[in-house]
């Protein structure tokens, strides 16, 4: 497996959104050149003011979607403070795209212990040597930090740094929006009251 891995859940019931988001994405992995996972991801910091930047899906079933990122970082500080977040996937070349937001928790140790040793190992020193968000001495400094992890860890397996781990949007709601001619796109949205209720609205919207 590699650091592009992607975990799905078992989708088969029709009209539900993690089953349309399912297709959508199988579809994005046939058509778009690269990372078809690729989404924005947008957090609030104190002060109410968005921030938004691009990660990876590494998973997502009817519990939620799974990313993984540093606690330390911007996001990772963002996220720890206000619980919630939002995500827009965008396919070009099929012209689609789904946005979705709710209430955010983390995973559990042993998932990101399971993702974590998934991981390429130059991609797991890089979780322990980047001080992800913060200003940098030096590109020096860095790839000093690097080559001493490294031979920290010349041997053996690599931990998982208890500021490293994985962040699961519970979704409230979910839109689907196909781009469609003169304009008249497909737009429709699902809605729940909670993240372990049922979704309870499927709404067509106007473009």
């Amino acid at each position: 497996m590699t650091d592009n891995a992607l975990t799905t859940g078992d989708f088969t019931e029709e009209n539900e959104p993690f089953a349309l988001f399912a297709s959508w994405l199988a579809d994005a992995e046939k058509s778009e050149i690269n990372d078809p996972n690729a989404v924005a991801l947008a957090t609030v910091d104190a002060d109410g003011l968005p921030n938004v930047r691009m990660v990876l899906l590494k998973g997502f079933d009817r519990d939620g979607f799974v990313f993984y990122t540093n606690f330390e970082s911007q996001k990772g500080q963002e996220i720890l403070g206000q619980k919630k977040a939002a995500m827009c996937f965008h396919w070009k070349s099929l012209r689609r795209q789904v946005r979705l937001r709710g209430p955010v928790e983390i995973v559990t140790d042993a998932e990101a212990d399971a993702y974590y040793k998934t991981r390429p190992r130059g991609s797991r020193i890089g979780a322990w040597a980047s001080k992800q968000s913060r200003p940098l001495e030096s590109r020096f400094a860095l790839e000093k930090s690097v080559a001493e992890y490294t031979a920290r860890h010349a041997l053996g397996d690599i931990p998982r740094p208890a500021h490293w781990s994985g962040f699961r949007i519970r979704p409230l709601s979910i839109e689907f929006w196909h781009d469609r001619p003169f304009r008249l796109h497909d737009r429709i949205e699902f809605r729940r009251a909670a993240p372990e209720g049922d979704w309870t609205a499927k709404v067509r919207m106007y473009p």
